[in-house]
């Protein structure tokens, strides 16, 4: 489960402008926009966002029987299948990140999520070392053949399957972004599960304010720190919601697929800010998995701007890249010391 951002106003008192919301995704949408003619009503605006959802759920609800992600899941070995443009685009953003993280961050790692119980029938039991050794073959993005010009797909291994939960969201708060500009909407901020894509300027009239969630069980609502953002997108990635305990050891739903296991670091908490939410999604995963000095090596590289939770025994700690300053509410709000 993401950690969530929560919409700051003032600090206190709800915000001004239309507010629409409904379920999508197994989750929830929301959004806040102001400032439109009379003729955008919110019906046009409702059935604009429901039509570029539709897009990905069409392609890529994995809990879908016909979308086109279930329908390649389903593929025989080494048979070809044409997948939409939407799904190629994806897949070929998960791939440039699966071989910057080499491997940290892989949408094929599905088996082994299951193996550990965080698929849909839930947590059962830890797996043995022998399990998870006997699933490790058919993960990885090796494990598929492609040819983007044509989109035709084939997988090497019929067990071999894919899950963008951490990459499907952020690309559908993008294309419904860009749908609600076709619409003639400058400003707004729009949310689907923790993924934010926002636009323009709020109802203050300034910048958006979004707070990150202290990544504590049983602190939900509880602010750590807040940012000031414009025209961007920005995700949060977090262990600390989805876990469970056997044996006196816990273990996260984050798996690192290069070694079969939950990921056992001091990162509990990684916000992305980059202006596609898709990327920021999906980065914030991988983050989450290479651990506090990787994703800060990383983020410089690839020019994210990032703010990092780290647990330091019993303390709360936090840190972010020089590129992350700019967006950084000042003071913070209820963050330890860096």
């Amino acid at each position: 489960m993401l950690a969530f951002l929560l919409w700051l106003s003032g600090c206190q008192k709800a915000p001004e402008g239309v507010q629409l919301s409904g379920p999508i995704f197994g989750t929830q949408w929301s959004l806040i926009y102001h400032g439109v003619d009379e003729s955008v009503t919110e019906e046009k605006v409702k059935e604009a966002l429901l039509e570029s959802f539709s897009v990905v759920d069409d392609s890529m609800n994995h809990y879908l029987p016909s979308s086109t992600l279930s329908e390649l899941n389903r593929l025989p070995a080494m048979e070809v299948m044409e997948v939409d443009w939407d799904f190629a685009l994806v897949f070929n953003t998960a791939l440039d990140i699966y071989y910057a993280t080499d491997g940290a961050y892989d949408p094929s790692v599905s088996p082994l999520i299951n193996l550990w119980g965080f698929g849909p029938e839930g947590v059962t039991k830890r797996p043995t070392d022998e399990e998870i050794a006997a699933v490790e073959p058919f993960v990885g993005l090796d494990e598929f053949a492609w040819d983007l010009s044509t989109r035709g797909f084939v997988k090497r291994d019929s067990k071999a399957t894919l899950d963008f939960s951490s990459i499907a969201k952020g690309y559908a708060v993008d294309i419904a972004a860009d749908s609600l500009d076709e619409l003639g909407l400058e400003h707004f901020m729009l949310e689907v599960g923790g993924e934010i894509q926002v636009r323009g300027t709020s109802p203050r009239g300034d910048a958006w304010r979004l707070a990150v969630e202290r990544p504590t069980p049983g602190s939900r609502g509880q602010i750590f720190t807040a940012i000031e953002v414009k025209d961007i997108g920005v995700a949060t990635s977090g262990d600390y919601r989805n876990f469970f305990e056997d044996g006196g050891r816990r273990f996260s739903h984050l798996i690192d697929p290069r070694t079969g296991y939950p990921i056992e670091h001091d990162l509990v908490s990684a916000t992305v800010v980059h202006p596609s939410t898709m990327i920021a999604d999906a980065w914030a995963t991988a983050l989450m998995v290479v651990g506090t000095e990787e994703a800060l090596r990383l983020a410089d590289v690839y020019e994210l701007a990032v703010f990092l939770i780290s647990r330091e025994d019993d303390q709360l700690v936090s840190s972010h890249n020089d590129a992350m300053t700019q967006w950084l509410m000042e003071p913070k709000v209820g963050g330890e010391a860096e």
